[in-house]
């Protein structure tokens, strides 16, 4: 009889692939449009020099609402979606490695360490360019220059439309530094994000069969699940806060050396300027960490090829 404390874990060649990837796409649609006003607020607290205009996520919540209203949080969003390609790509690629990796190592922890670093090196490779243009529209705001580039208003004093704003800012980085613009922070990137990744599947899984002996065995996995995506962010987000500081910095402020963006950080604001946007960082983890693992370990039972439907344990 199967033991219920063991937590299966849905493999690629479990899937129906095509049930994955529709089913997919809604989902992380859903997760973008839920996490998207923190991602914006953690950019503007990583780029501000000190406290010069926010104090906080919160005090950076309050005042983009009362500057520019919701649609101010969601400063960049249509560009931002076109990470859904980046997104399916890295599902892919991180299932595929496993896949592969299985054929030389069973360690779940080996497994999961490679294809995450592997997953996301694939994934920021798209996501990269979207990124420098979405992070560029995030820093607009009414009367003040926060980034290297601002969008201009129409005849009238208003703003230009979305696209018109997504525009002017490509125009500019081509502008100012050509197609490499649109790849300016990709090395710091990969330093962030790489590590992110690979950091955070080791964790997660460890976490939930951890939580899965501490609670009774009736327990759905799927609560064990969902308090170990959060967990595993956080201890993700702590390791890698200080290069996505820099790595936010290189793309916004267009510098050019990872070296010298961090001795001018450490300069300015010591040790706790690498912590900045730390806590949105968290909060914005906590709850799309959430969704995130219930969200993806409901797309891999709901794809299950229908003869494996009843083999796992929910």
């Amino acid at each position: 009889m199967e033991d219920k404390r063991n937590i299966q874990i849905i493999e690629w060649e479990h899937l129906d692939k095509k049930k994955f990837y529709v089913f997919g796409v809604a989902m992380t649609m859903m997760i973008r449009v839920s996490v998207y006003p923190f991602t914006l607020i953690r950019t503007r607290l990583q780029v501000q020099k000190g406290k010069s205009l926010y104090h906080g996520t919160f005090d950076a919540f309050i005042k983009i609402l009362r500057a520019d209203g919701v649609t101010g949080l969601y400063r960049g969003f249509l560009v931002n979606t076109f990470t859904l390609i980046s997104g399916q790509c890295y599902v892919t690629t991180y299932e595929l490695t496993r896949k592969f990796v299985s054929d030389y190592s069973q360690s779940n922890t080996v497994k999961s360490l490679v294809a995450g670093g592997s997953a996301s090196l694939v994934a920021q490779s798209i996501t990269v360019p979207i990124d420098v243009v979405s992070q560029h529209l995030m820093m607009q705001r009414k009367g003040e220059k926060l980034g290297r580039f601002q969008v201009r208003g129409n005849p009238k004093g208003q703003g230009v439309i979305a696209f018109g704003q997504t525009k002017d800012i490509i125009r500019q980085i081509l502008r100012a530094d050509g197609l490499r613009g649109f790849y300016r922070g990709y090395v710091a990137s990969l330093l962030t994000y790489i590590p992110n990744s690979a950091v955070w599947w080791p964790f997660y899984h460890f976490y939930a069969e951890q939580l899965s002996y501490l609670c009774p065995k009736e327990c759905p996995h799927i609560v064990f699940q969902a308090v170990s995506g959060p967990m595993a962010a956080a201890t993700a987000s702590i390791i890698t806060n200080p290069m996505d500081v820099i790595r936010t910095r290189v793309q916004v402020e267009g510098k050019s050396s990872i070296i010298l963006t961090f001795r001018q950080l450490m300069a300015e604001e010591g040790p706790w300027g690498l912590m900045k946007g730390l806590s949105a960082r968290i909060i914005s983890a906590t709850p799309s960490t959430i969704v995130i693992v219930v969200g993806y370990e409901s797309l891999k039972k709901l794809s299950l090829r229908p003869e494996l439907v009843d083999s796992r344990h929910w």
